[in-house]
This record gives C-alpha cells, sequence and structure tokens, in this order.
C-alpha cells in the first residue's frame, strides 16, 4: 500500500475498535495539508466501499483562534456520512465515540447544485434552499486531540456526528446576524454569531465549492453543509443534553446516551416519517 493508504487504514481501525493513535505529525513533523487530504481520500475510499453515502460536507477551521493554533489560513473540509446524520431530539451513543465535543453551527441544504471554481458568495447564496440549526459532534481518532494539521485533514476533519433541525428558509436573512446559545442540560456554555464562521457562513459555501470543483466534485442539492463553528468546542459525557437555539432558525436538541438508541435514523430515510 502507499503511504497514504496505510495512514488511512490506521485511521479506519482506529474508528472501527475506537481505540486512537498517535499523531502522524509526531513523526512526520513536515507532513502538509495537502498530504492530510491524500490520507483522507483513502479513508473515504475505505468508508464507500463499507457502504457508507456522502450526503453532504463540513467546514473546519472556520475560526481565527483555530487557524492560529494549527499555524493555517484556510479552513479544512470532510464529508458528511449518511451515517452519522441524526435528527433533533435523537440520543447519540457517547460509547460509539472517542473524545467527543459538541459544536453549534448553520448549516445550509442546497436547492441547486455548486461547482467551482468560480462560485461567488451570490452564486452559493442562490443554490442554497434552507438554513438549518445545528449540532456538529466532533471527535479525534488522534489520542488525546493532539492533532497537527495534516492529523486532523486526514481524521476527516474531526468529524463525527451532525443532528439537525427543520429547514428554515432565510427570506433574506443574513446569517452572519443569526446568533445561537448553546444549552447543557438547561445551562448556557456558549454562544456565538454567524460571522464567526469565517466572517460569513454563506461564503464558506462558495469556499467549499471552490476548493472541491478541481476534484472533480459538486455540491448536489440536497447535500447538507456545515459551515463551521460559531463558538469553542464544549466536551460532552453521556447524561448530557445540549440545546442550541438559533435566532430565526429555532432550536435543535441533542441527548447523549452511553449505548446506541433506536431513535437514531440516517437523515434521508426519516424524510417520510416528520
Amino acid at each position: 500500500m502507499s503511504d497514504a493508504a496505510t495512514k488511512a487504514k490506521a485511521l479506519y481501525e482506529a474508528r472501527r475498535t475506537r481505540r486512537p493513535i498517535e499523531p502522524f505529525t509526531a513523526t512526520e513533523p513536515d507532513l502538509t495539508m495537502e498530504d492530510g487530504y491524500r490520507i483522507q481520500r483513502e479513508l473515504v475510499a475505505l468508508l464507500l466501499a463499507d457502504g457508507e453515502e456522502i450526503v453532504g460536507y463540513k467546514v473546519g477551521l472556520t475560526s481565527e483562534a483555530m487557524q492560529r493554533q494549527l499555524g493555517v489560513s484556510s479552513p479544512d473540509h470532510g464529508p458528511v456520512f449518511e451515517s452519522t446524520v441524526y435528527r433533533s431530539g435523537a440520543a447519540v451513543a457517547v460509547g460509539e465515540l472517542i473524545a467527543p465535543r459538541v459544536e453549534a453551527e448553520i448549516a445550509f441544504v442546497l436547492g441547486s447544485a455548486l461547482r467551482g471554481p468560480g462560485v461567488t458568495r451570490d452564486d452559493a447564496a442562490g443554490a442554497v434552499r434552507a438554513a438549518v440549526p445545528a449540532i456538529e459532534i466532533i471527535d479525534s481518532r488522534i489520542a488525546d486531540w493532539r492533532i497537527g494539521l495534516a492529523d486532523t485533514v486526514a481524521d476527516l476533519a474531526s468529524s463525527a456526528a451532525v443532528v439537525l433541525g427543520d429547514e428554515v428558509p432565510l427570506l433574506g436573512a443574513d446569517s452572519r446576524e443569526l446568533a445561537v446559545v448553546l444549552e447543557r442540560d438547561g445551562a448556557e456554555v456558549a454562544s456565538g454569531v454567524g460571522a464567526a464562521a469565517l466572517g460569513d457562513p454563506v461564503g464558506v459555501l462558495a469556499w467549499l465549492a471552490n476548493v472541491l470543483g478541481p476534484y472533480g466534485v459538486t455540491l448536489e442539492p440536497g447535500q447538507v453543509i456545515m459551515t463551521g463553528a460559531l463558538h469553542a468546542a464544549v466536551p460532552l459525557a453521556a447524561g448530557d443534553t445540549f440545546t442550541a437555539r438559533f435566532d430565526l432558525l429555532g432550536e435543535v436538541r441533542a441527548a447523549f446516551r452511553r449505548a446506541p438508541s433506536a431513535e437514531h435514523r440516517p437523515r434521508r430515510r426519516a424524510r417520510s416519517d416528520r
């Protein structure tokens, strides 16, 4: 196997066994973001071979603080798989994760395709069918979150799951101004505003389309795009219930349990019983 394939297999096994691995950058500090994406593509191929389906994408490292921490000047991205999408109110199994954290985000559902390069903010705004209040669960298959840039990129941008509320047409509202309060068991633990996502969640969507386009990837109608955390990630534990309350978008709630729950249904299969 190639070096990228070998590293992807290590991440694949870490996901399967929930046993984290040492960061690749600990022994190879010169690994680049592009090296990370080579590994990510190999890992995605393994997961698709298992029957996973890509239903959207997540964008991470959208805050200036995280970019400074990892020494980069741009976000990263990874796929969202159907099996990791939950409806608001469902229970997420913490026992299937390693070191999960929670972030409140604005998600978009696309009504028309976007294909870069050359996608403008106006193009991106015109492609949005609706906004969705969302909670992202991030996790790291790298031990103790000791991630370098190449590590987190390779590890699907540290994605684990997303919890989605109802679709809401923006009707001209500016997503940069949408505020959110995140509560754990009714107590506020974080807050933020849409502009925290690279200054503009719609701009994040345009950035993603332009980055993926040269690789032959089109953002398709119906896909969900997670546009980045609006606050610092919050650790979670079994027994916690988190609620993110957004201006205009309403709320989304996620309960965390030790074991899997029958409430979990992939988003697309759940549409018919809403």
